[in-house]
């Protein structure tokens, strides 16, 4: 609409449009027009080279002012000039709305939606096995224990024949141990740490072995690969009052002061006198449950490792731990452990 305003329109024989009030408002309102329907910078540039610029509305009506009589080339020219004035301060006033939209939206674009959900996030925490060995090595501890560990692949020698295990003894059956060759497999305890420290050391001793181990068994309460923790204690005048004792106090610390404890004659090679400990399971009946072996170490396991059995006494123990933490939180199936469902695990 601006292009329409051009010299013939704007000039009468009687003067000039742009000197009355009423044609520089419909000028105005045109501009006004068109400048609201700018959404973005390069309309309004273009825009204003068309009214301002050098071939532009304003200019060329400059230019036109010598075809008017003298007289009115004054007047005409401040009634020009006052119309270049207000379309300036309009298209400034635009620029300025047209900055704030672009800043809004910038702000918009990288604003958080207060209103959309949050992103769930769970939160991670320690297995169930984790935690009780945790907390079984922090109540040895605070009993003076020291936690050492050793490889879990081990040659027949610490794992067997040092802990009195002749070649002839079941357990080395090829049908019942992981073997890698003839002298090397997985452990089937974490004993051998305690003939590896024995080596090393001089008594007193007392120290427990954390760790996997590795039998061939799968069923509701055993499994191929679980973890124990193992004890030894080696010092003078030791008996099996004292391993019964740190054993009642162990199992009443970490599973209550209310359960049962029954301690039963065994056979092991590597202790003599030997007990399995049972646990009542489930609480409030009358099964049990086995969850560790123990007795006082075998003299010939002394020797094995040069100390003198007539000088040096000792008692070992080893317990399952998926077994107590079976007992602990009152799990039927001892395969849940391994399975790793987030819908087991999330109940603890």
């Amino acid at each position: 609409m601006i292009e329409c305003y051009n010299f013939q329109q704007i000039h009468k024989n009687e003067g000039v449009f742009l000197m009355e009030k009423n044609i520089r408002d419909i000028l105005m309102n045109s501009i006004r027009d068109k400048l609201e329907n700018i959404k973005n910078f390069e309309e309004l540039n273009n825009t204003k080279i068309s009214i301002l610029g050098k071939k532009g509305f304003i200019k060329e009506q400059f230019k036109r002012m010598r075809e008017l009589p003298k007289e009115e080339r004054a007047e005409f020219g401040e009634a020009l000039n006052n119309v270049k004035h207000e379309i300036e301060s309009i298209l400034t006033e635009k620029i300025k709305d047209l900055r704030e939209k672009e800043t809004q939206h910038k702000a918009l674009e990288k604003s958080v939606d207060l209103s959309i959900p949050g992103a769930k996030r769970s939160f991670g925490r320690l297995h169930l096995i984790t935690r009780v060995m945790e907390e079984c090595v922090n109540i040895f501890n605070s009993m003076g224990f020291e936690v050492v560990e050793g490889p879990e692949i081990e040659n027949t020698y610490y794992n067997f024949e040092a802990l009195n295990t002749p070649e002839w003894h079941p357990a080395r059956d090829l049908h019942d141990t992981f073997y890698i060759d003839e002298n090397r497999l997985l452990r089937t305890h974490t004993s051998p740490v305690q003939i590896r420290m024995m080596e090393a050391r001089k008594p007193p001793l007392r120290i427990i072995s954390p760790g996997r181990v590795y039998r061939k068994d799968y069923d509701a309460s055993h499994l191929p690969a679980f973890f124990q923790i193992e004890g030894l204690a080696i010092d003078k005048d030791i008996s099996i009052a004292d391993l019964k004792g740190t054993l009642e106090k162990v199992i009443k610390t970490l599973l209550g002061k209310d359960k049962q404890v029954r301690f039963r004659p065994h056979y092991f090679p590597f202790t003599e006198p030997s007990v399995e400990v049972d646990i009542s399971f489930p609480q409030g009946k009358s099964g049990w449950l086995e969850i560790l072996g123990s007795g006082m170490v075998h003299p010939q396991v002394l020797r094995n490792v040069g100390l003198d059995p007539n000088k040096w006494q000792g008692f070992a123990f080893g317990m399952g731990i998926e077994r107590l933490a079976m007992l602990k939180y009152n799990v039927g199936d001892i395969r849940e452990f391994p399975r790793n469902s987030l819908n087991f695990l999330k109940l603890f």
